[in-house]
């Protein structure tokens, strides 16, 4: 079979695809494009012949990529939004603008956050609209390419060390990155525990009753990672998967939990509750904003990132 000649390919081609792609249904694709069913099918077996491959089968309901489809689906579709943002400028203007922003956050993050993003978009994007999903990991990265969000903003102790050496050897980065405020973690206790006053030891803290916030839901996080390098450990009896619900729960019981110093003042519960210093050495909290590159030169998504880092400024100059 001779190879696909690409100055004879029809560009138009590649916008069906990506939207057969998108919609896994020749039926949505063909109401997206404006075009009749028989036209998408045809534009689809045009492009079958072109490059050797059956591209998408039937599947049930609806219609399942072939590996080769797979593959070059990614480049297709960043390549034709390219050429739109080029040929078509589309000057965001946040006062007459009413789209959807997706926020990928944990909700320690969205408690020192939305409240300043609510009030810029109160005052400069009314249309605007923010929707706000929970942050099951560390490494968002997957969520950002397969377009779950547009902005995860977090704690991300391995993606930003990874993006760090890349960039500095020269390597693509697919992934950009910014640091929005730096915090710290802190053992967090009902204001009468009995480990509320006094010595606060690392073996008072490890014979404890511990409480963990894990998105994940596994039962081992960093503070037990950094008690590891120490060769000791605690007992984690509860977890949980917010920050808050961590926090309720604590100013009631005699378990021990980790939480941001900062997510406690904002959330109000100080006055419940006692910080104290853990007994050991462990990492401070780097807070960054991540995003797809692909994202990077949108107007949309610049404003939206100055409005996040505007947020954070706010928040932790009080």
């Amino acid at each position: 079979m001779n190879s696909p000649n690409f100055r004879t390919l029809d560009l138009n081609l590649l916008r069906v695809f990506d939207e057969v792609m998108a919609e896994r249904s020749l039926t949505r694709a063909a109401r997206n494009l404006s075009l009749t069913q028989p036209a998408v099918s045809n534009a689809l077996r045009r492009l079958r012949e072109t490059l050797g491959d059956e591209l998408v089968q039937r599947s049930g309901q609806g219609m399942a990529p072939t590996a080769r489809a797979l593959a070059i689906w990614p480049a297709v579709r960043e390549a034709l939004r390219q050429l739109q943002e080029s040929l078509i400028p589309n000057e965001f203007v946040p006062a007459k603008a009413g789209l959807t922003f997706v926020l990928a956050m944990a909700d320690a993050t969205a408690a020192s956050l939305i409240p300043g993003l609510n009030d810029i978009l109160e005052q400069e994007a009314p249309g605007v609209a923010l929707r706000v999903v929970p942050l099951t990991t560390r490494d968002p990265r997957k969520m950002l390419d397969e377009e779950a969000c547009d902005l995860a903003t977090g704690y991300f102790p391995s993606v930003v060390p990874d993006l760090t050496a890349k960039a500095q050897s020269g390597e693509p980065m697919p992934f950009l990155f910014q640091r929005l405020y730096d915090d710290e973690y802190v053992c967090v206790m009902r204001k009468d525990h009995p480990l509320a006053s006094g010595p606060f030891t690392l073996n008072r803290y490890c014979a404890a009753r511990h409480m963990l916030v894990s998105f994940s839901g596994r039962p081992y996080g960093f503070i037990d990672e950094s008690l590891a390098a120490l060769g000791r450990e605690r007992r984690v009896v509860l977890t949980v998967n917010q920050f808050f619900t961590a926090g309720r729960v604590v100013a009631s019981s005699n378990l021990l939990t980790v939480l941001p110093r900062h997510f406690v003042q904002v959330t109000g519960m100080s006055g419940q509750l006692t910080l104290r210093s853990l007994p050991f050495a462990v990492s401070p909290v780097h807070v960054d904003a991540l995003w797809h590159r692909r994202s990077q030169q949108r107007s949309a998504h610049v404003w939206l990132r100055q409005a996040v880092v505007r947020a954070a400024a706010n928040a932790f100059s009080n």
